[in-house]
């Protein structure tokens, strides 16, 4: 499921970007920023469950993951991720309130977790924290 752009003569891979949170308007701007603003392939997902199932399949570079949501919170879809072999090695980003972001640095930074953006996020610059925090070059979209 890679997608293939061209760029002069060379063939690079479209970044892949899995995002889930629970309210729609975070899933819809952060979709529409990562497409619009940095070109990548990005599919959303409303429950920690259903972004399980999308990263087994879908096997993208990166997932964005709120931390409170509903039945399967952030950290316990996390620690799911990391147990399947399918996909404990996706790097994954938190996204949490302003007013939490210490504290899940302190908590998860350690297991893991490669980094954490806080909401609500400034959507003309989400590609470009995405891509610092997994050390992508933001100047190509080869991946590393």
């Amino acid at each position: 499921m890679q997608t293939l752009t061209s760029t002069s003569s060379d063939a690079t891979l479209t970044r892949r970007v899995l995002v889930v949170d629970d309210e729609d308007d975070i899933r819809e701007v952060a979709q529409l920023s990562l497409e619009i603003m940095a070109g990548w392939e990005v599919w959303s997902a409303p429950s920690g469950e259903e972004g399980i199932r999308i990263a087994e399949t879908a096997h993208p570079d990166v997932i964005l993951l709120d931390v409170m949501m509903p039945d399967m919170d952030g950290p316990t879809t996390f620690r799911q991720l990391r147990a399947n072999p399918k996909t404990r090695d996706i790097p994954v980003i938190l996204l949490t309130a302003k007013v939490r972001a210490r504290l899940v640095k302190q908590q998860f930074l350690p297991l893991g977790v490669r980094g954490v953006i806080t909401k609500p996020f400034d959507a003309t610059k989400l590609a470009d924290q995405v891509a610092e925090t997994v050390g992508w070059d933001p100047a190509s979209d080869d991946r590393t």
